[in-house]
């Protein structure tokens, strides 16, 4: 994308306004079988303005950014906030002021490599898994690129710039098993471009091995006995919950909406084992999956700490949901595209360390249910879940035993919180989640092993 000076258009701004010109970039690579299935890139581009007049907001873009455009979108955005606020006269205060301008570029600073290049990486690893995994009966590669750069000024001062980048590569395996196909998926890579997270295909195959093992280990699996157990959720689906059945019900645009959230700020919503962090950019020293230094709105962005030691303590906010709760804005308004216009999102949502190894949880467990990776999941604003779970290992007097069948899991998890009685103290990040409130954008999942009681599905 190439920068422009938005500030020489702060001039025809009139009231709160932002303006970001915004490029998403993205790639594609899938190989299925040692056949290359797809090869695509595609970029999405353009500019938009949102202006807010007495609690009315006006939008606009274009995916044009020459002058005219520019200057187009930001007299639409603010005439759409004057019709606006002409026919609803919902007659609210100012927005609050908040500002902060900095760079934030996570680009390689390595050579880009060609096309061909990232093809023969893709070759390279399903030729690996070609000939060492004989009993496959479908293998499949892709190589995902995203990089999302912005350019943001806002009428309280902000002027920023970002580029933030994500690369991974999905290997999905496939075996036949006497009930049928039985597959498994790993996603490597994470935060940076191609060049950073991909050096060698044979950094990979480590993680390809432990795939296929499992694989084979969960063809041979059983379901689990369906009913209320003790069950371990590894970081995987600790990170999926932490997400949809806890965060989403925390977004305060959702709070506002009725979420159950709304009544039980200041009360015990987990057990005190519980704190739940949406961190912005860093995490216990390092930089989280999708690091977010500002937001869309032009705000600073900062950790919110939605649950301490059991007891819900804070929303997510953007500018115009903590000038009605009466708080300060947290950083949490993000836009997927430029025709987006931003709204509530979480970033790096986990639940904190405790001080347990994974090792003594198991050990602890006579009958139950180590938990390791999720499929998908969904949870509404009750904080009611339920998430398909696609790996798992039964625990029997203190160890693992058979693989588990696909499978899922359900519950209230305000309520499932409330059993928990044992955290790990290794923590690890899903680099690949996606959430679709509204539009698809990148967040980050994650956290320790958690040991609680939750319902399980059976065949």
């Amino acid at each position: 994308m190439e920068r422009n000076n938005l500030l020489k258009y702060a001039n025809l701004f009139s009231g709160y306004t932002e303006l970001r010109l915004q490029e998403n970039r993205t790639s594609r690579i899938s190989i299925v079988d040692g056949t290359v299935m797809g090869n695509s890139s595609s970029s999405n581009s353009g500019v938009s303005a949102r202006s807010y007049k007495g609690g009315s907001w006006g939008f606009a873009s274009s995916p044009e950014t020459d002058n005219e455009a520019i200057e187009h979108v930001i007299e639409a955005a603010t005439e759409n906030a004057v019709f606006l606020d002409s026919h609803l006269n919902k007659g609210l205060q100012q927005l609050p002021a908040s500002s902060a301008e900095g760079t934030w570029d996570y680009s390689t600073k390595k050579a880009f490599v060609s096309r061909k290049d990232k093809i023969d990486f893709a070759r390279e690893v399903d030729s690996y898994i070609s000939q060492k995994f004989r009993k496959l009966s479908t293998r499949t590669v892709v190589i995902h690129n995203l990089d999302m750069e912005k350019q943001l000024i806002t009428s309280t001062g902000s002027n920023a710039y970002s580029m933030v980048p994500r690369s991974i590569m999905y290997a999905m395996l496939t075996v036949d098993a006497p009930d049928g196909p039985v597959q498994l998926y790993e996603a490597i890579g994470g935060l940076g471009q191609f060049e950073d997270v991909f050096v060698k295909p044979s950094d990979c195959y480590r993680q390809i091995d432990s795939l296929y093992e499992h694989l084979l280990l969960k063809a041979e699996g059983v379901f689990p006995e369906p009913g209320i157990s003790q069950c371990i959720l590894d970081a995987d689906l600790a990170g999926i919950l932490a997400h949809e059945a806890i965060g989403h019900t925390t977004e305060a645009d959702l709070v506002r909406g009725g979420s159950v959230a709304a009544d039980y700020m200041d009360q015990t919503v987990a057990s005190s084992l519980v704190t739940l962090v949406d961190f912005a950019h860093t995490a216990m020293g390092k930089t989280c999956p999708v690091p977010v230094h500002i937001d869309d709105e032009g705000t600073p962005a900062e950790d919110v700490t939605i649950i301490r030691d059991g007891v819900l303590k804070s929303y997510m906010h953007n500018r115009e949901s903590a000038m009605e709760f009466g708080v300060t804005p947290t950083g949490n308004a993000r836009g997927y595209s430029f025709s987006d216009e931003p709204i509530i999102r979480m970033r790096n949502t986990a639940f904190l360390p405790g001080t347990s190894s994974l090792q003594e949880m198991i050990e602890s467990v006579d009958n139950g249910y180590y938990l390791v990776k999720s499929s998908n999941g969904q949870a509404d604003s009750t904080s009611e879940f339920m998430f398909g779970v696609v790996l798992g290992y039964e625990i029997k007097n203190g160890k693992l035993g058979r693989a588990l069948k696909d499978t899922t899991i359900s519950g209230v998890a305000f309520d499932m919180l409330k059993t928990v009685t044992a955290i790990s103290g290794e923590m690890s990040w899903n680099n690949a989640g996606m959430c679709g409130k509204k539009q698809m954008i990148p967040v980050g999942m994650g956290g320790p092993a958690i040991k609680c009681m939750v319902n399980i599905g059976g065949r």
